[in-house]
Formats: C-alpha cells, structure tokens, sequence
C-alpha cells in the first residue's frame, strides 16, 4: 500500500510541474493579436497557430491526470483506520509528584507577611 501510495504522489507532483512548465510556455491571448499584424512572435517551433492545439491538449491532458492522482491520493487517505478520535485522549499523563520521607517539610516563619502593632 505504501508503494502505491508513493507512486501516485510521484505522479501527481510530475503532473503538477509539467503542466506549470506548458502554461508558462503559452501564448496569452494578446499575443495572437500581434503575430495577425507582422510581429516576430508568429515565428515559432509549431508556427504562427500550430503550439496552440498542441500546447492547450497536452495541458488538458496534464490537468487530467494532476486531478486523477489528487482524487487517488484522498481516497487512500481516509481508508486508514483512526485509532482515537483526539489528539488529547492519546496524551500520555504525567505521574503526579511524590513527596519522598528524608526530605523535611520546609520551615514557615510565624508572623510573615503581616503588619506590626503600634
């Protein structure tokens, strides 16, 4: 299970960072105006409307599979069985302190803290 568990995290944390790379390598929608109008951004490796299709497809695709693994990734995380409902009903309690017989009480002193008769 552990395996599992880490091969779809493995999965999902590629997924995340390929489609993050393909969105910054899009084109925003302004570009497109100026490539229209002779502007040097129509020169690319798929040419002036070829990355679009290809671009926009495989981020879709990416984006499928980052949502795949996350709703994986939620459906093993709550199969694990809980053992306590707190955090606090797991606590270990502290020994209460114990007031061992060689050591004497400690001395009061009679008469501290009041005032003296005038």
């Amino acid at each position: 299970m552990n395996f599992v568990l880490t091969t779809i995290l493995t999965v999902q944390m590629l997924a995340a960072i390929t489609m993050v790379g393909l969105i910054l390598v899009q084109h925003g929608k302004g570009a497109d105006m100026g490539a229209a109008f002779g502007s040097g951004g129509s020169g690319s490796l798929f040419g002036a409307s070829g990355s679009a299709n290809f671009l926009s497809r495989t981020t879709a695709v990416t984006a499928t599979i980052f949502f795949v693994a996350t709703l994986a990734l939620a459906y093993f995380g709550n199969l694990r069985p809980t053992t306590s409902t707190s955090v606090l009903e797991s606590a270990a309690v502290a020994p209460a302190a114990t007031v061992s017989a060689a050591t004497p009480p400690a001395p009061t002193a009679s008469g501290a803290g009041q005032i003296p008769a005038k």
